[in-house]
């Protein structure tokens, strides 16, 4: 069996695969260091989580005691948001990687140090696990240069001063199932990952080509705490006026649909109904749109549009208002299919298609690969 786990910022995400696409067993622990909650399966209690090494000894614990106990466990896979210019494609946790991924924390200082903090608490616990890492930012290394690079002097270029991208494991895994719905991989597919973390994805050839993400995750579309694009010089006075600190607080945590409508959740938004909720809602998809323009010119065209996460996979009138200002490529939705939430759900012209997430079926894949006895 195959443990799979992702560490964000505040919470763990915990799944054991027997072989995917199904998870046998799944389970989380939000609020790490502050009121935690511990899900196993299908309870959930409160839980005390001070930190993330915490928190997975509670995970397994938990795990345990629904009859998959660490050792019964074959392997682990894990996402990495960071890494890095050099680590690209899934690898086998050693020495060697565990430096290269904290050599990115500066890249990603809110989720790489949890990220490693995690292998290593495994290495402690099952010193002969093998464990395999998947990183965010791998499958955007295909874009070319003229993509990724800022028009920075190369000093400050050579510091790590260029765009990588991120969701990268979700793009991947959506590339890899369109074969199957569609018979096919369409040549050109604007991927839009929908969530509280939201990007976009020009997959080319089944390669990545432009992502809207850059530098970090603040960049791009409008999210549920983030800014998405914003100014140079406007973090340089927001840094000014409040100190970066601050700057940084109001960018990630405090901006976006939180800023703009006084919730981060779709949900809210749509329920409260206020007329800032609704400029949220529009200043979502109008970005999504505006951006998406960006991702068809780096393809050349589109054929296919893929939209997955949360918001991707659930609202459907976000869907509806993204592909209607669509529409001038020929995007033409199925009101009802839309409506009823199926797997495609165009009327003709580019294929529209909604892909579940599914990223830690695609780590589980990546992990049974690179181990012996994974299954």
């Amino acid at each position: 069996m195959i443990f799979i786990v992702n560490a964000g910022s505040s919470s763990i995400k915990a799944a054991l695969f027997g072989g995917p696409p199904a998870p046998i067993l799944t389970g989380m622990v939000s609020e790490i260091g502050g009121a935690s909650r511990l899900t196993v399966g299908e309870v959930t209690r409160d839980a005390q989580a001070a930190t993330h090494e915490a928190a997975l000894a509670l995970l397994l614990d938990g795990f345990a005691g629904s009859g998959h106990p660490l050792s019964s466990f074959e392997a682990a896979g894990h996402r990495v948001v960071h890494g890095g210019a050099s680590l690209t494609a899934p690898v086998l946790v050693n020495a060697e990687v565990l430096e290269a991924i904290e050599a990115a924390v500066p890249l990603a200082p809110l989720h790489n140090p949890h990220n490693l903090s995690a292998i290593r608490a495994l290495m402690r616990l099952a010193p002969g696990l093998p464990q395999v890492a998947c990183f965010d930012t791998g499958f955007h290394a295909t874009n070319p240069e003229v993509a990724w690079r800022y028009a920075l002097p190369p000093a400050e270029e050579a510091r790590g001063l260029r765009r990588f991208g991120f969701h990268g494991i979700s793009f991947e895994s959506l590339t890899l199932r369109l074969p199957e719905m569609l018979g096919a991989l369409p040549a050109r597919v604007l991927a839009l990952h929908l969530g509280n973390g939201a990007s976009l994805c020009a997959i080319k050839d089944g390669r990545s080509v432009a992502t809207t993400m850059g530098y970090s995750p603040l960049d791009g579309l409008t999210m549920g705490t983030r800014t998405g694009a914003i100014d140079g010089n406007a973090v340089l006075r927001l840094a000014e006026i409040h100190g970066i600190d601050a700057a940084a607080r109001i960018l990630n945590r405090e901006s976006g649909l939180l800023g703009l409508g006084g919730h981060s959740d779709m949900r809210a938004l749509r329920a409260v109904g206020t007329p800032e909720a609704r400029f949220a809602l529009e200043h979502f998809a109008y970005w999504a749109v505006r951006h998406s323009g960006s991702m068809i010119a780096a393809m050349g065209g589109l054929d296919c549009i893929a939209f997955t996460g949360g918001i991707g996979e659930n609202d459907r009138a976000m869907r509806a208002a993204i592909c209607e200002g669509l529409d001038y490529m020929g995007v033409t939705l199925s009101p009802a299919a839309n409506e009823a939430n199926a797997a495609r759900i165009d009327l003709g012209g580019p294929t529209v298609v909604i892909v579940p997430a599914a990223e830690e079926a695609h780590i589980a894949r990546a992990t049974a690969r690179l181990t012996e006895g994974g299954t």
